[in-house]
């Protein structure tokens, strides 16, 4: 990473205790009519990098059983690099909550990061039957 976008990622910007579980830069198919990223493919590339830490604690299958909060900041613009970072909120019986917070590098020419949006969503082990099912222990 060169040092200008290394300054730029640093605090406040780096989610406090988050993992980097995702990077994708949205393309023209991904927009809506106003030309900005539609707010449902954004949803979608949360919830995938928002299940990676819930697929690892699970070790197996899981399913998402709640958006319990999703803020939109800031519009998302083609070109974008969009960088997700979650983080373990909860680890219950059969459930795991994460927090998901998508930044976006923006302007090349002129680098900035900003903060676009932020969720929490709840993932559920699940067995072969779609059954929730405990997680393992350690």
């Amino acid at each position: 990473m060169t040092s200008t976008v290394s300054a730029l990622l640093a605090p406040p910007f780096l989610p406090d205790g988050a993992e980097l579980v995702m990077r994708v830069m949205p393309l023209p198919a991904d927009t809506n009519g106003n030309g900005d990223i539609f707010g449902g493919w954004l949803m979608a590339q949360v919830d995938l990098a928002g299940a990676v830490l819930p697929a690892r604690i699970a070790r197996g299958r899981i399913a998402t059983v709640a958006v319990n909060q999703f803020l939109f900041k800031q519009p998302v613009s083609v070109g974008d690099l969009l960088s997700f970072y979650a983080r373990v909120e909860r680890i219950g019986t059969t459930s795991v909550t994460v927090h998901v917070e998508v930044l976006a590098e923006r302007n090349p020419a002129h680098p900035q990061v900003v903060k676009v949006t932020e969720a929490n969503l709840t993932y559920v082990a699940i067995d072969r039957d779609g059954k929730p099912r405990p997680l393992p222990k350690g």
